[in-house]
C-alpha cells in the first residue's frame, strides 16, 4: 500500500528524472518533453502524489487560498453571495475555505487568526456587523480583504454592496404609498453603518409622505426566523400596519405569525423583505422584496479581492450594484 506521505522525490526516483523536472511537470511547465511529462505523469498516478500545496505556498509565497467569514452558514442570504465568490474562486484557480462566525466577536477573531497562519492570500467578509476590534485587525492584515454586504464606515476597507439607503427608502415610500399610516423597519444592529443609512432613507420616506417617525417602530433584529415570530405581537400591538424587514428569514417568521394569528397578508398587512433570497418566493403569500443582486455581490467581490491579490489596478474600491424592488403578493 503506498503511503500518504510521497513526496516529489519518491516521484523523481519512480520516473527517472530530476526533482526539478517533476517540479516544471506540476507547475504546468511548457519546457519539458513529451515523453519526460508523460513518464512523470505516470510515476504521480503510481503514487498517488499530491503537491503540497502549503509548502508550494511557502516557495511562493501564494497559497492559492481564500477565506470566506460569513455570520451564518445556514442563511440564503449568506449562501447565495458565497457561492459568487466560490465560481470566481474556481475561475482564477483559488481554493477557498469556509468559516461560520455565528456573529460572534471573538470568534471571528480566532477565524481571522487561523486564516492569516494559514497564510491565506485574501479574505472575504461578509455580514451585516463589524465589530471596531475585528475592523482593525482586517485594516492592518497585509493580506488584501474585502468586504461584501457590510460597510466600513470609514471607507478604509474595499467593499461590494447595494445602496442600502436607497432601498429603505424605496420601500418605506412604497408602503406610505398604499396607504400604511404606521410602517415599521426590522434589521440589524443599529450600531451597524448599513443599518444607520437605512435607518436615514426611513426617516426621510417618511417625512416626504407626511408621516411621523417614531422610534418604538424600529426594531433591531437578527437573522433568525424565530425573532421575526416574536416581533410581531410587538408590532400588532403599535399600530402597524406595514414592515420593512432587512433580513428574509426574520421576513418569513413576521409572515407566519400574522397568518397564524388570522391576520391577512396583505389586505390587513403588508410586508417587504430585504434581498429577494429564494425562499421570498417559497412562502404563500410570496414576499415582495428588495431584489438584493447576491449571486453578483459575491462574484464582484471575489475578483476585486484578485485583483487586489495579484496587485493589479483597482480604480474603485467602494462598489455599489443596483438593486430593484419586486412585487409579490404581500404587498396590495
Amino acid at each position: 500500500m503506498v503511503e500518504s506521505t510521497t513526496t516529489i522525490y519518491d516521484v523523481a526516483r519512480v520516473a527517472g528524472v530530476s526533482m526539478a523536472t517533476v517540479s516544471r511537470v506540476v507547475n504546468g511547465n511548457a519546457n519539458v518533453k513529451e515523453k519526460t511529462r508523460q513518464k512523470v505523469l505516470d510515476a504521480i498516478a503510481e503514487l498517488d502524489y499530491r503537491p503540497n500545496a502549503v509548502a508550494r505556498g511557502l516557495a511562493s509565497k501564494r497559497t492559492t487560498t481564500v477565506g470566506v467569514i460569513l455570520p451564518t452558514i445556514t442563511s440564503t442570504y449568506f449562501a447565495a453571495i458565497t457561492r459568487g465568490v466560490d465560481d470566481i474562486a474556481s475561475m482564477y484557480k483559488y481554493n477557498m475555505i469556509l468559516a461560520n462566525s455565528d456573529n460572534d466577536v471573538e470568534k471571528e477573531g480566532k477565524i481571522l487568526e487561523t486564516f492569516l497562519s494559514k497564510q491565506v492570500d485574501g479574505i472575504v467578509y461578509m455580514g451585516s456587523s463589524l465589530d471596531e476590534e475585528v475592523r482593525t485587525a482586517l485594516k492592518n492584515t497585509r493580506t488584501p480583504v474585502v468586504l461584501v454586504g457590510t460597510i466600513d464606515g470609514d471607507k478604509e476597507l474595499p467593499s461590494v454592496n447595494i445602496d442600502y439607503h436607497l432601498s429603505a427608502y424605496q420601500a418605506t415610500t412604497k408602503l406610505a404609498k398604499n396607504g400604511n399610516k404606521k410602517i415599521g423597519y426590522i434589521m440589524g444592529s443599529l450600531t451597524d453603518a448599513e443599518n444607520i443609512e437605512r435607518m436615514v432613507g426611513y426617516q426621510e420616506a417618511l417625512i416626504e409622505s407626511g408621516l411621523e417617525f417614531d422610534e418604538e417602530l424600529v426594531f433591531e433584529g437578527n437573522y433568525s426566523y424565530e425573532q421575526g415570530k416574536v416581533l410581531v405581537e410587538r408590532l400588532l400591538d403599535r399600530g402597524v400596519t406595514g414592515v420593512v424587514v432587512a433580513h428574509d428569514t426574520v421576513a418569513v417568521g413576521v409572515l407566519s405569525a400574522l397568518m397564524a394569528k388570522g391576520v391577512k397578508v396583505p389586505e390587513d398587512f403588508e410586508i417587504i423583505a430585504g434581498s429577494n433570497s429564494p425562499i421570498t418566493q417559497y412562502t404563500y403569500p410570496s414576499l415582495t422584496s428588495v431584489n438584493q443582486p447576491l449571486y453578483d455581490l459575491g462574484a464582484v467581490a471575489m475578483r476585486l479581492l484578485t485583483k487586489l491579490m495579484l496587485k493589479e489596478e483597482v480604480e474603485e474600491n467602494q462598489l455599489i450594484l443596483d438593486h430593484e424592488i419586486i412585487e409579490r403578493q404581500s404587498t396590495k
